[in-house]
């Protein structure tokens, strides 16, 4: 008697168990919705800390270089005059001033960039 009970639910279970493939494909999705709501917060962070280039400010910081392990060498603009300036942990220094304007993009000299990933391993798989 407990086997013919046990025999007529065994239809009825197995209707009940959701198929393989069916899951498969809702863990997939459900994978791959994950990922794209991980780019899509990537992309609005990004998009949010961005800040206006210049927006009319008077003093921007050109360029910046270490010098030791505390000290650095700033060029700053103010105000149409370029700033040679010494940080460091005594404060900082005016070291140098320029006169006249500061050069345009195009006088600067770029500097060497150097080889992409696929050149450097294009030149070693050469014999």
């Amino acid at each position: 008697m407990a086997a013919a009970a046990f025999i007529a639910a065994a239809p009825a279970a197995a209707d009940a168990v959701p198929g393989l493939g069916g899951e498969l494909l809702r863990v997939v999705l459900s994978l791959a919705g994950v990922v794209v709501l991980i780019f899509v917060a990537g992309w609005l962070s990004r998009r949010l800390q961005g800040r206006p280039a210049g927006g009319g400010r008077r003093i921007r910081c050109v360029e910046s270089c270490a010098v030791g392990a505390r000290d650095r060498l700033l060029l700053v603009d103010a105000d149409g005059k370029r700033l040679l300036i010494g940080a460091g942990p005594g404060g900082l220094r005016t070291l140098h001033v320029y006169e006249g304007a500061a050069p345009a993009a195009s006088e600067i000299a770029a500097a060497p960039t150097l080889p992409g990933f696929a050149d450097v391993l294009a030149r070693w798989r050469r014999p």
